[in-house]
């Protein structure tokens, strides 16, 4: 049975040229980045090479990479490091913020009764509206959170419209940009936020190391307590291998393909299956990404019947999958709860090609007849 994989947006393979420079690493840079012998000195080489090709790639000063194990801990590195700056406080978040942001204020808000916070909803497209984002603003709010594009949707944020308008209240702005890498152009000299994080394993570098880019002046309390690395703001032996497996994937993939396969998808799928609903399908998206339902087919039996004919594809965020509560995203947008509960993403990578449209759309017809006639025995 061919296999096909549709879930770009949860991991891409890692790609050949990572795995050479990890192995680099491996081979003549084995010492610890903190030593002053000859081994440690070679890591170290290897650590900052990585860190300068971060900084040229994102156009910002090599200082203000902060290497990471991931877009969660990044995350949780900001919103942790600047409410641990003060007994009280108020936080804005966007309603469709991945749970590494969200659960992680409604954690701290829960602890300390000083803390509170409020979730800003999307318009039915998907898109949260700068104007709404800076109306919930409070005079002790000191944190603003937006996500660059949405994981499950792909809809891209006004994130630039956002940043200028908190510059103008004084408030610091974190960005989640994990599914905006490698999916458009991303210039942080023009966008100039105070906290921007990153996950290399979404563009075909390794798992486990991230990226955290914090503006000259940013402050945050540090979490990590220990050798100070990372200029004292992330303490802990530096992953010498991941961090170059990182820098050698920037740049390496090219979505332009990817926008032209999903529309010719969505084409054909309402095409075959009227009834289909997409969401975010008339805004701004990331090129690979499709979100849709189709009425009277559960998300996860949908999911799992595309699985059995090699299909890998997610039913809502790739967080979320295997749980069987409806997409929180979806909701926020405004859809009733079946909806949210009977979601599939497909998220395309660069490769893909026309001809899965027709095999995709195919294997979805035939799913939902087959669930139609065992419901019907039922």
């Amino acid at each position: 049975m061919k296999q096909f994989y549709l879930d770009y947006n949860a991991t891409c393979p890692q790609l050949p040229q990572v795995s050479t420079a990890m192995q680099s690493v491996a081979d003549d840079a084995f010492g610890n980045p903190s030593s002053l012998h000859w081994a440690g000195r070679n890591a170290r080489r290897k650590l900052d090479d990585a860190r300068e090709t971060l900084a040229e790639y994102f156009k910002v000063e090599s200082g203000s990479v902060v290497f990471t194990s991931g877009g969660t801990e990044s995350n949780n590195m900001v919103i942790q490091g600047v409410m641990a700056q003060s007994d009280s406080g108020h936080i804005v978040l966007s309603a469709i913020e991945h749970p590494a942001i969200f659960q992680a204020v409604e954690q701290w808000c829960s602890r300390y009764s000083g803390w509170t916070f409020t979730m800003v909803k999307p318009d039915k497209g998907g898109c949260v509206q700068a104007e709404a984002m800076m109306n919930a603003c409070q005079a002790n709010t000191k944190l603003m959170c937006l996500m660059w594009a949405n994981n499950e949707t792909g809809v891209v944020q006004p994130v630039f419209e956002v940043n200028e308008a908190c510059k103008a209240k004084g408030i610091p702005l974190l960005v989640d940009a994990v599914q905006a890498l490698g999916k458009f152009e991303i210039n942080l000299n023009d966008l100039d936020a105070d906290f921007v994080s990153f996950s290399a394993h979404k563009i075909g570098g390794p798992r486990g190391v991230g990226a955290l880019i914090m503006k000259r002046g940013a402050r945050l309390e540090s979490l990590m307590i220990g050798g100070g690395q990372e200029r004292g703001r992330r303490s802990g032996t530096e992953n010498v291998a991941g961090a170059a497996g990182f820098a050698a994937a920037l740049g390496a993939l090219d979505y332009s393909q990817a926008a032209q396969v999903r529309d010719m998808f969505e084409k054909k799928l309402v095409e075959s299956i009227p009834s289909t609903v997409f969401f975010g399908q008339n805004q701004q998206r990331t090129p690979n990404t499709s979100m849709f339902c189709i009425p009277g087919l559960e998300g996860e039996t949908l999911l799992m019947q595309m699985d059995l004919m090699g299909f890998a594809v997610a039913s809502g965020s790739a967080c979320s999958s295997g749980k069987r509560e409806p997409s929180h995203v979806l909701l926020a947008m405004g859809a009733p709860d079946f909806q949210a509960r009977s979601s599939l993403r497909i998220s395309f990578g660069v490769d893909a090609e026309e001809p899965v449209c027709e095999v995709l759309v195919s294997a979805l017809l035939k799913v939902k007849v087959r669930l139609k006639s065992m419901s019907g025995r039922g």
